[in-house]
Formats: C-alpha cells, structure tokens, sequence
C-alpha cells in the first residue's frame, strides 16, 4: 500500500513537474495611479473602498433586520460611492454593474427586504472579481516601496543609490567571510567597521519613509548590537566557527528579515513596471 502512494505521488509530481504554468497578471489603469500616494496626499481610492465595503455590511444587517429607513440611508451612501469609481477611474466605468445598482436602490425605497439582499450579493460578486484580478498587483505597485529612486546617507561618502549601497554591503558581508576563513585578521575586521557602519546608516535612514522613528530602534535593535558585538570580539579572537555561527544570525537579522518585508515586494514591483 505505502509503494501505492508513493507511485501516485511521483506520477502526479512528475506530470505537475513537466507541465508549464502561467500565470497572467492584468495590469491596471493607468488612471488608478493618481489616487495613491505619492501622487496624492491621501489614500483617496482606498477610503473609497473601506467604505463600500462598510456600506455593503450595513445594507446587508439592515436588510435582515427589515429596518427599512435605515437601510436607504446605507444605500444612499453605497451608490454614490461605487458610481465614484467610475468618475475617478473612468475606463472601469462599463465594469460597474449598474442594473443592479439600480435594483438594489428600488429595493431598498420599496422595503423588499429580499430583493436588496439578493441585489447586494449580486454587486458584492461583482466586486470580488475585480479584486480577484487586480488587488494583488495593485497593492505591489501602489502600496509597496519603491527604492529605485532613494538614495541614504553614507557619513564620509555621501549620499548613494540603494541598491548600490545594498551590494557594497554584501561585498562586505562576504569579505569578511572569506578573509576570516583565511586568518587575514586585519582585513577581517576592516570589513566588519565597514558593515557595522552600513548597519547604522542604514537604521537611521528608515524615517525617510517610516515616519515613527522606533523603526530605526526597532531595526537596530539590542539582538543586533548584541551579535555584532560578538561578532567583533569572534574575529580578533581569531575564533573562525563562532565568528561564522555569528556572522549568520547578522545576516539573518540585519539583512533577510528587512529583505523579506520590503526587497521581494520592491523586486516584483520593477517586474510589474
């Protein structure tokens, strides 16, 4: 029985192997742009969204309720708000659903309960295809750093572009590897300055865009100090598989956590452009 499956498992897992999946991802409206930062001030087109989505819930627990005034006043509010997606993103205007929009407002003037429930689950289906399509890249594209254009500020060196400061770092990282490898002290620890330095520009740099300046504590945090510390103390001891065991928790902690929250999301986005 236990051949049987694993048989299954490896025919299923070589025809997924061989078989090629694409994915295709619509790219939207130029016109959606204008309504998120840095091209507006405020979230506009997501306020927008926050409250169909609350005006959506409302209808729906007034309905149930049979409470009929209150259910026009949330539908009121539903329909001018999801006939302002058309007049802030025009080319998905045809994509509103406008019949029944518009049966869901004789539902809700007439009191028939029913009608406006079934009408709501109509315009919320509609909604969840167009999320379905486009929420994911909108939120990689509109709603995720963009670190093309930043630069940080490197004391004595001046202000450079992040991703080449980004790969000065790594070339130091991997310095100091291979010099402590191969007992080159100095050098070693000429590395480790020059990363622990980095590490400090790089925590003082988080409020150009987090406004809240514990994110820079928070990012230079005392495990990190801690790690570096000993770090330092593992390369002049001379003492290669703690200064190697070390050198991994910095990584993990100063590099591929951050990587992790903000790198992926950067690296899809220049896909998406």
């Amino acid at each position: 029985m236990r051949l049987f499956f694993f048989l299954l498992c490896l025919l299923f897992g070589s025809a997924a192997a061989a078989t090629e999946q694409k994915t295709e991802l619509l790219q939207p409206p130029a016109s959606l742009e204008q309504w998120y930062k840095p091209a507006a001030k405020r979230q506009i087109w997501l306020h927008n969204m926050f409250k169909l989505r609350r005006e959506i819930q409302a209808i729906e627990e007034y309905a149930e309720l049979e409470d009929q005034a209150r259910l026009e006043k949330w539908t009121g509010r539903f329909l001018e708000h999801y006939r302002k997606i058309g007049d802030m993103v025009p080319e998905w205007k045809d994509e509103l659903d406008h019949q029944w929009a518009g049966r869901l407002a004789e539902a809700a003037s007439s009191g028939d309960f029913n009608a406006a429930a079934r009408a709501t689950r109509k315009l919320g289906r509609s909604c969840q295809g167009c999320h379905d399509d486009y929420r994911a890249v909108v939120a990689v594209l509109y709603r995720s750093p963009d670190f093309s254009q930043q630069t940080i500020d490197t004391g004595g060196e001046g202000k450079q572009k992040y991703k080449k400061y980004m790969e000065t770092l790594t070339r130091y990282l991997n310095r100091m590897k291979i010099a402590v490898e191969d007992q080159r002290t100095d050098a070693a620890l000429d590395a480790f300055g020059k990363l622990d330095a980095g590490i400090g520009h790089i925590a003082r740099d988080c409020v150009s865009c987090h406004k809240q300046p514990e994110i820079g504590q928070n990012y230079l945090n005392n495990d990190l100090r801690a790690s570096l510390q000993k770090l330092e103390t593992a390369i002049k001891a001379g003492d290669q598989r703690e200064a190697g065991m070390t050198l991994g928790e910095v990584a993990v902690t100063a590099c591929a956590r951050c990587h992790g929250t903000h790198r992926m999301l950067y690296d899809l986005k220049q896909e998406l452009k």
